[in-house]
């Protein structure tokens, strides 16, 4: 006979919220509708949210038959990953029915995605932005969809900074660049669950050099953001659609290149200035009529 299926974090707490003492009903019943925000979040941020002790976060945790806030946690974010060998073709739903099916989608995707960027924090990308205005060099890795990202925030960093910033594996082999690491500079590895070996490969020769680690990551359990110096969290599982979302992470990307330069004064935008010329003298850009 098949074992059956074990139950998730969240059927279990909503099948125990009746029987439990009405504060930690309120408690459970915020979890349970900010179950995102219960995997990436500070219990401490949660409880202040909520209007809640923190301790009543972990009364909950053990009511409905866990050790305690960090092993409910732990459930909430395993229950959220998608198959190791299906991360894509197991978000995907089947196709709904009726005349507006498709522009339905599309609303949900675009509510999903501005839902999303609100609930990102602010002052750990601030911070992030100083460590890398303080930083002699900054390198970027992104692998396979999280690569744009990475190319975006080159991109913009080196328009003012274009001496000082280098995405991974730009110019040869990974192993060169990570090598070249030092305590001065700052690391950015951008990733989302699957996460690749490459993006920890990164991370772990960045450890090593002692130089400043900024983590892009949708959770803090992601491999990549293990002992990160900054660890700046998007939301990529919980947009509709067969692909998790990169819209957070282009936010922070280019939030991060904004205080950076704002960070820099006269100098930085004395080097945009130049760096506008050399565009215009080379005639990159369409030459608007009017």
């Amino acid at each position: 006979m098949a074992e059956p299926a074990k139950s998730s974090p969240l059927s279990e707490l909503r099948i125990a919220l009746p029987s439990l003492p009405l504060r930690l009903q309120e408690v459970g019943r915020f979890v349970a509708a900010n179950d995102y925000d219960a995997t990436t979040r500070s219990m401490r941020d949660l409880a202040a949210e909520a209007g809640a002790d923190p301790a009543a976060f972990t009364r909950l945790a053990k009511a409905i038959g866990y050790s305690g806030w960090d092993e409910l946690r732990a459930a909430l974010t395993e229950a959220r990953r998608p198959s190791q060998t299906s991360p894509f073709s197991a978000r995907a739903k089947s196709r709904r029915h009726g005349p507006n099916a498709d522009v339905a989608l599309v609303i949900d995707k675009l509510e999903a995605e501005a839902a999303g960027l609100p609930r990102i924090p602010a002052q750990p990308i601030a911070e992030a932005a100083r460590a890398l205005h303080d930083a002699k060099r900054v390198w970027i890795a992104g692998y396979r969809s999280c690569r744009s990202v990475a190319e975006l925030l080159n991109y913009e960093l080196r328009l003012f900074r274009p001496e000082q910033v280098q995405l991974v594996g730009a110019s040869g082999p990974d192993d060169l660049d990570l090598g070249a690491f030092r305590t001065d500079e700052a690391v950015i590895v951008i990733g989302f669950l699957p996460y690749t070996h490459a993006s920890v490969r990164v991370a772990q020769a960045a450890h090593r050099s002692g130089a400043t680690l900024i983590a892009i990551a949708d959770s803090l359990s992601a491999p990549m953001a293990e002992g990160a110096d900054h660890v700046l969290l998007f939301e990529a599982a919980s947009s509709p659609g067969f692909f998790p979302s990169l819209t957070g992470a282009i936010a922070i990307a280019q939030s991060l290149a904004a205080v950076t330069f704002s960070l820099g004064g006269v100098a930085a935008k004395k080097r945009l200035e130049n760096t506008e010329a050399r565009l215009t003298a080379a005639s990159t850009y369409v030459s608007e009529k009017g």
